[in-house]
């Protein structure tokens, strides 16, 4: 095994699981020998967790590797030791050693499961390798349980193991690993006669070594796909035995089913898949009853069953087995007669002409050569055929009476170009069999009317004869041109339409515009679907991501069509059978669905990173602070208290008294300020708009400061603003309590008002030593103060002034008072102006905020 490279910086961590069929194959000791050659090559490695199950050979392969303590855990009185995820991440190292994979953490834990803690340590950059056997996988859960009779509670998704980087498979034949039981080297030896009697019996390890492989053997099979799609590879790779079966839904399908079961039973692990083509109009060309007996009969052979549209069977039938990258296709001899056969080839040849390296395997039957023509589609729409045989049938019978009035004026080479250009014109109608027709009744016209002897099918004159059949083989031969034109334009549109859907989708996935739901609402308008849906597998059920349409298929079986999105998720077609053409078109809008849930997925994973990141940097500052701020006024108060208790004069206890009242309200607005930046960052503060007068507001925002300290300029006759008035008189408290506080005692604080444009600016002026530049850009950040040395507080005023203002609709701005100092702008809509923030929605119930 050659052993991938540590990840890159910056990039998730490569997962490397060894996967084995039961307990005690090797996989721990497979994983630790790995340990040891990457630390033999240089890398770093340590061992995260490794349960040696008191196995000697087990622990001497931990000898020489740094093995990293385990986190204990108490429940109920017991002490556990799991993996320490925290100690993992503070070594960093290059590679970690994590065994058990569907492991159950103890209660208390970070995660209940270990693989996911595995995901935590991946999204750091640090390769993981663990071990998992068969019977923990989640999809085989219910087959474990059938062939041992024990039903696995510790489980792992199978998408977390199929998107490993890599998957070794730990194998060991059933009779070897009965003798490794019975030698004490998996369980102790009072275990020994109840394992090999019950769990391992030779039958139950050779069911649970089949899974294994079959399993890993599709996981393979998907990482070819994945290749050959990638690379653009059409030609099929015989890497797996596939049969495809052609069924017609006729009486022979039924054999050329049971055969193609023997041939695909040959090999183990091959899949058998019956196809049907239907024609391009999607009508059925065999009886439905008939098709869903065939259908059953492949399920009951292991097989599956699919449906597509094609013009040519031939071609539809081999486009399937490429997109599938079949082995072989099983088809029937030709129903059609010899002489039939004779005209044009059946089936079954062309097919073996347009297969390529994929074998064919014709199979008689009773019904072989028995004279069934399947009829020939046109390109054509409905309407044409039906105008073009009109034409054909009633125009030369109009044209033969027009020339016999005209017999005296016009020649018969006149008269053979003008039937010449009716049956050119029947062609551009009707196509290639009504201008046949036109040009054979043409000519029995012209040798009856208009060619010497005339009222006789003879031709009299060599040069007539010649210009006769002339005159058929050039309408015949236009004809087909036509036809052929007209299937060309059909295949260009078509072309045209899936690169321009492609493109479509390409862009918007590039550019980030299309959600999942946006792609399934085009892949249903692009394919004309009836509903389309975005399916992902929760255990036994599906759950729906996205949808579009009436009455989607909710499970798989229940859709036309079914595309794989990936490991877990699916999309469901219905309304109509799709051609055999359109599954690169969809394979491709599949991958798209894929990109768009992959970045959906990163974009949630990043903006939950921003917003813990956000949180643990709050909850930071917010310890910080209220360490350093809440100590001052609670010791005040704590020594005020214990004061009041002393016997002292009525000056000391009044002053005791006043010392308690200032630390009490500082402490009061340091905890109001919490509760407000926590109502914001919650997102629980409603205003309830209304038009108010700033006579309401102002006022009462000043009070409580020193006299002299705050100076009032607000003219009485301003008009009414649209605000919440106990939440702007917050904001305006908030901003002077700053202002007081920062101004140093330069000089009182003024706060003014005057209207400008559609809006109310209030002004709070102080001149203080200003904000630095610099810092402006972070003024209105929470726990952001001008100095720490200065004052008291948690530094979030303006942060609550700021958010609150928002909330009513208005904008707090700073700019540099003149002279020195800082002005703080209050924006506040006028009543007659449109508020920028909508008020309460009705039934709500306003926040109360105290001022």
């Amino acid at each position: 095994m050659t052993s991938a490279e540590p990840s890159a910086p910056g990039r998730p961590g490569r997962l490397t699981v060894y996967l084995g069929a039961a307990p005690g194959v090797g996989k721990t000791y497979a994983m630790l020998d790995e340990a040891h050659r990457r630390l033999a090559r240089g890398t770093d490695v340590v061992v995260g967790l490794v349960e040696d199950h008191g196995r000697a050979a087990t622990a001497a392969q931990l000898d020489g590797l740094e093995v990293l303590p385990r986190r204990v855990l108490v429940h109920r009185g017991v002490s556990f030791t799991e993996l320490d995820v925290d100690a993992v991440l503070a070594r960093a190292p290059q590679v970690v050693m994590i065994d058990e994979l569907a492991h159950t953490n103890v209660p208390g834990s970070a995660h209940a499961k270990r693989w996911q803690d595995v995901h935590d340590v991946l999204a750091a950059g640090i390769d993981v390798v663990t071990t998992v056997n068969v019977q923990h996988l989640e999809s085989l859960n219910d087959d474990v349980e059938a062939i041992t009779g024990v039903k696995q509670r510790e489980t792992v998704p199978d998408h977390v193991v199929r998107d490993a980087d890599q998957i070794q498979l730990v194998d060991l034949a059933p009779e070897a690993l009965r003798r490794r039981l019975a030698h004490g080297n998996v369980y102790r030896a009072e275990q020994i006669d109840a394992s090999l009697s019950q769990y391992f019996r030779v039958g139950n390890l050779t069911a649970l070594r089949e899974l294994a492989l079959l399993w890993l053997a599709d996981r393979v099979d998907d990482a070819l796909a994945t290749y050959r799609r990638d690379h653009r590879i059409e030609t099929p790779w015989p890497a797996r035995e596939r049969v495809v079966v052609a069924v017609t839904g006729g009486p022979e399908a039924d054999t050329l089913l049971r055969r193609g079961a023997r041939i695909a039973q040959r090999a183990a692990g091959s899949e058998l898949l019956a196809v049907h083509v239907l024609a391009t109009d999607g009508l059925p060309s065999a009886a439905p009853g008939a098709i869903a007996s065939q259908r059953r009969l492949v399920e009951s052979l292991g097989g599956t069953f699919h449906t597509v549209v094609g013009e040519d069977v031939a071609t539809a039938v081999v486009d399937f087995a490429r997109g599938v990258n079949a082995t072989m296709i099983v088809v029937g001899v030709s129903r059609r007669s010899r002489w039939r056969e004779a005209l044009s080839e059946g089936n079954g040849t062309e097919i073996a002409r347009l297969a390529g390296v994929i074998d064919v395997h014709l199979v008689t039957h009773e019904k072989a050569r028995g004279g069934r023509r399947r009829p020939r589609r046109s390109a054509l729409s409905p309407s044409r055929r039906v105008a073009g045989w009109a034409t054909a049938v009633l125009g030369p019978v109009l044209l033969t009476a027009l020339l016999s009035a005209l017999r005296d004026v016009v020649s018969l080479p006149t008269e053979l170009m003008l039937f010449l250009a009716l049956t050119v014109l029947v062609a551009l109608i009707g196509g290639l069999w009504p201008a046949i027709v036109s040009a054979v009744v043409g000519f029995l016209l012209l040798n009856w009317f208009f060619t010497v002897p005339t009222g006789h099918l003879t031709v009299d004159q060599p040069e007539n004869a010649l210009a006769l059949g002339v005159f058929v083989l050039v309408a015949a031969g236009v004809a087909s041109v036509v036809d052929l034109a007209a299937r060309r334009t059909a295949e260009a549109f078509r072309a045209r339409a899936e690169a321009s859907a492609l493109a479509a989708v390409s862009r918007s996935v590039l550019t980030g515009e299309d959600t999942a739901a946006a792609l399934v609402a085009r892949l249903r308008e692009t394919f004309t679907l009836s509903a389309v849906a975005l399916l992902s597998a929760r255990g036994s059920g599906w759950d729906v991501l996205a949808s579009d349409g009436a009455d989607p298929a909710l499970r798989p079986e229940d859709a036309d069509a079914v595309l794989t999105v990936d490991d877990r998720r699916v999309l469901t077609l219905t309304g109509r059978v799709l051609p055999a053409g359109d599954r690169r078109v969809l394979e491709a809008f599949a991958s798209q669905v894929g990109i768009v849930l992959e970045h959906d997925r990163l974009r949630a994973q990043a903006e939950q990173a921003r917003v813990l990141e956000q949180a643990d940097s709050t909850r930071t500052a917010l310890l910080a602070a209220v360490s350093h701020d809440l100590r001052t006024p609670l010791a005040t108060i704590r020594a005020s208290v214990d004061g009041l208790s002393l016997q002292l004069d009525p000056s000391d206890r009044a002053a005791l008294v006043l010392t308690l009242a200032e630390s009490t309200a500082q402490l009061e607005r340091l905890i109001d300020n919490l509760l407000d930046l926590s109502r914001l960052q919650t997102g629980s503060v409603r205003p309830v708009l209304r038009a108010t007068s700033l006579d309401e507001i102002v006022p009462l925002a000043v009070e409580g400061f020193p006299p002299g300290a705050v100076v009032l300029d607000v003219p009485e006759e301003l008009p009414f603003v649209l605000t919440d008035p106990g939440l702007l008189e917050r904001v305006v408290a908030n901003l002077v309590s700053n202002a007081v506080r920062y101004a140093g005692g330069a000089g009182p604080v003024r706060v003014s008002a005057a209207v400008v444009g559609r809006g109310m600016v209030l002004r709070v002026v102080d001149t203080g030593p200003g904000v630095p530049d610099e810092l402006k850009a972070r003024l209105f950040a929470p726990f952001q103060r001008l100095d720490d040395g200065a004052g008291t507080g948690l530094g979030l005023g303006l942060a609550v002034a700021e958010g609150l203002a928002t909330a009513v609709g208005a904008e707090v701005t700073a700019e540099d008072t003149p002279g020195g100092g800082l002005t703080m702008l209050v924006t506040v809509p006028l009543e007659s102006a449109p508020a920028t923030s909508g008020g309460a929605a009705p039934g709500d119930d306003p926040v109360e905020v105290s001022s």
